[in-house]
């Protein structure tokens, strides 16, 4: 197996239009500094964060990956990535909101026809919409019957990220006649619509996150954007990087949680603080256990983006490539996503953990809340496993067999 990289292609609109990498950077980075002076106390109260997306919305970051010519901010996956790592290293949940909508809304642009999705990104950025939902498999699927010219909207999702907050759902649902899994899209202020929080969860308790009832809502043709089906015959290459792109955003979240508590405890030990050898001068963190600590943090986290990059490299490439991407090409591309996906679920949870230790005893009050930081990551590993995606590794690394088309629960 080889390594991904980035397929040469003809430059997208989105590379030649809009503020630029720079410019979206320097608002992420302002949104992350007022997420951040709040960041316990908002997390610890647990409320729906219509303030936080407000925040986002006046930045101009939900429309950052709409086209320019259609009202958006013309920027490309790369640098919605990063600015959802750079949310994420300020306020996990949110960065998990910010994600699922990036992923969501762009959706049009993979399953719809090149006009409709026009037409949906164009009303998105003129009204900016906040999106969530999801389009993971269901247990118990989600119902699309025909009625007149539209479809009614029958079922229950569950763990939907964003949903207490979306303008717009977007879901999976089968057609009732023929069980084809389609993309729809839906008003969550439509009547038949009902939203229930998730009260109990332990993390991501700002990912406004819930379950939706649909009881025969109607759906009109038009905001049905196209099929999800994981039959090679129907599903194109350029569509399947849908599992990357959403996967790639986990990564970054991930790998911002990571960041963000290793920055917070710096900030920590640097004050002088230690949690072994209190009798240290004050501002001169000398703790060999502390650095040795830090030491492998850095290193895990470091090598856990430097794979990352390289996912980010080769999805882009790949979306380049259009309708020229060929299936070995995903599959390599997919495969290079599931790798950086372990590798940083796994520096995030031990990065989260092992902040605690270097921290000591402290890290156990409340009002510190360091612990945001492992409940943040562990509730989303819990959500998005990578044990069994890495077997489709293996199984790539040994049989050249190609990945299966799996979109993330919450990307």
């Amino acid at each position: 197996m080889g390594v991904a990289t980035a397929p040469s292609g003809p430059a997208s609109d989105s590379d030649r239009i809009g503020p630029g990498r720079a410019h979206w950077l320097r608002l992420a980075r302002e949104t992350a500094d007022d997420l951040a002076t709040d960041a316990v106390a908002r997390e610890q109260a647990g409320k729906a964060p219509f303030d936080e997306v407000s925040g986002l919305r006046e930045a101009g970051l939900l429309t950052l990956l709409i086209p320019a010519e259609l009202g958006g901010g013309g920027a490309d996956w790369p640098t919605a990535y990063a600015v959802v790592r750079e949310i994420a290293a300020a306020d996990g949940a949110i960065g998990q909101v910010l994600g699922c909508h990036y992923f969501l809304s762009w959706g049009a642009r993979l399953f719809a026809e090149p006009a409709l999705a026009a037409q949906v990104e164009r009303k998105s950025a003129a009204e900016q919409w906040c999106w969530g939902g999801g389009f993971a498999r269901q247990e118990l699927p989600l119902t699309l019957a025909r009625k007149g010219s539209g479809y009614v909207l029958d079922g229950r999702q569950s763990y939907a990220t964003g949903v207490l907050v979306a303008d717009r759902l977007a879901v999976r649902a089968e057609r009732a006649d023929t069980g084809e899994p389609l993309a729809v899209v839906v008003d969550s202020a439509r009547h038949g619509v009902r939203i229930d929080a998730d009260t109990d969860t332990f993390g991501q308790r700002l990912a406004a996150g819930g379950s939706v009832e649909f009881d025969a809502v109607p759906v009109a043709a038009h905001d049905v954007l196209g099929s999800l089906s994981a039959d090679e015959d129907v599903l194109s290459p350029l569509a399947a990087l849908a599992s990357p792109v959403g996967r790639l955003l986990s990564v970054q979240l991930l790998l911002g949680m990571a960041e963000g508590v290793l920055a917070e405890a710096r900030e920590y030990s640097r004050a002088g603080h230690s949690p072994w050898h209190p009798d240290w001068p004050a501002g001169s963190p000398q703790d060999p256990q502390v650095l040795t600590a830090y030491g492998e943090l850095t290193v895990l986290v470091r090598s856990a983006s430097a794979l990352a990059d390289q996912a980010v490299d080769a999805v882009n490439g790949g979306l380049a490539r259009g309708e020229d991407l060929t299936y070995d090409e995903y599959a390599e591309i997919s495969v290079l996503v599931v790798m950086a996906e372990a590798a940083a679920s796994r520096a995030a949870q031990e990065s989260t953990a092992r902040a605690l230790d270097i921290i000591g005893a402290r890290s156990a009050s409340s009002r510190l809340g360091f612990d945001r930081f492992w409940r943040n990551a562990r509730t989303h590993t819990l959500y998005e496993p990578v044990a069994h995606r890495l077997r489709d590794v293996g199984d790539y690394f040994l049989n050249g067999a190609h990945p299966p088309f799996v979109l993330p629960v919450r990307p």
